[in-house]
């Protein structure tokens, strides 16, 4: 009789206990001791769609490359030609690509270890980057959830301060990564041969990169026209505004609210274009300002 009152206690505990809660991950630390946040996370549609699977930290070639959290090595090696580095931090992992591995299978690593060596090539982006990934299971997941958005970090009381991640000290966040290849200035225009005023900023990215809003507003433009090409404008308050210009695809409609860093189109080369890249502007008042002095 004890024991079956036992047994009946056991089952009620069992049935009435509330479900136990995934512990949440702890905070990442960057993994390169200097960065600047380039293409951001855009998880593709499906499986095997397009997409941005993690995230881009601006790097030189040679840097070293640091774990996130605490864990276990469980891959260092090549896929597809390109060196990675996977930790499984319990529940969640985290890859590193392209590095030069200098962990191995199994080792047992600190936050802020190094466990590879930063390549220039083969790389996706531009120049040398970090391609950052975190998955739970087959999921892909934001890091920068993990990092704090790229909005803070710390620096060495000692020495010159490095410049701040891209989209700090501004009001605008950069809406790609990439090289600056044309600044806003007077030039020799590469197509007509005239001189005249580049009313933006050039970011040199492949066609179908991810094009993101500088910030929250409204979209009060889409044209697909003239020498802008597919062109998405933003409003963020009365008399400033942001126009992306020469997409591939715009993924947003006019009247639409977008939050900061929202994927609003696809980098592209229409209108008046010699490549693939980003014409970024900004307006104040309806004319153009240096788009530099607010990234």
């Amino acid at each position: 009789m004890i024991r079956r009152i036992l047994v009946l206690t056991l089952l009620l505990l069992l049935i009435t206990a509330p479900p136990a809660r995934a512990a949440s991950p702890d905070p990442w630390r960057w993994p390169l001791d200097d960065h600047a946040i380039g293409e951001r996370f855009d998880p593709p549609a499906t499986d095997y769609g397009r997409g941005h699977r993690g995230v881009d930290l601006a790097g030189t070639a040679g840097d070293v490359v640091r774990a996130v959290a605490a864990g276990q090595v469980v891959f260092a090696g090549q896929v597809g030609g390109v060196g990675v580095v996977t930790i499984d931090h319990g529940g969640e992992r985290s890859t590193y690509q392209p590095v030069r591995p200098r962990a191995k299978v199994g080792d047992a690593v600190r936050p802020g270890q190094v466990i590879g060596v930063l390549l220039g090539s083969p790389s996706h982006c531009s120049g040398a980057c970090l391609h950052l990934g975190r998955l739970a299971g087959d999921d892909y997941l934001d890091p920068l959830d993990l990092l704090g958005g790229g909005r803070y970090r710390l620096i060495s009381p000692d020495g010159k301060p490095p410049p701040p991640p891209a989209g700090v000290g501004g009001a605008l966040r950069r809406p790609v990564g990439g090289p600056i290849t044309s600044p806003f200035g007077m030039r020799i225009h590469p197509v007509t041969g005239v001189r005249k005023l580049h009313d933006g900023t050039d970011f040199g990215v492949p066609c179908g990169t991810p094009v993101h809003a500088a910030a929250g507003g409204s979209v009060v433009g889409r044209s697909s026209r003239g020498a802008y090409g597919k062109r998405v404008v933003i409003r963020h308050r009365p008399g400033f505004e942001t126009t992306y210009n020469h997409l591939s695809a715009q993924s947003v409609s006019v009247g639409e609210r977008v939050r900061p860093g929202q994927v609003i189109g696809r980098s592209g080369t229409t209108g008046l274009s010699t490549g693939c890249h980003l014409h970024f502007m900004v307006l104040k008042g309806g004319r153009s300002v240096n788009p530099q002095g607010f990234l």
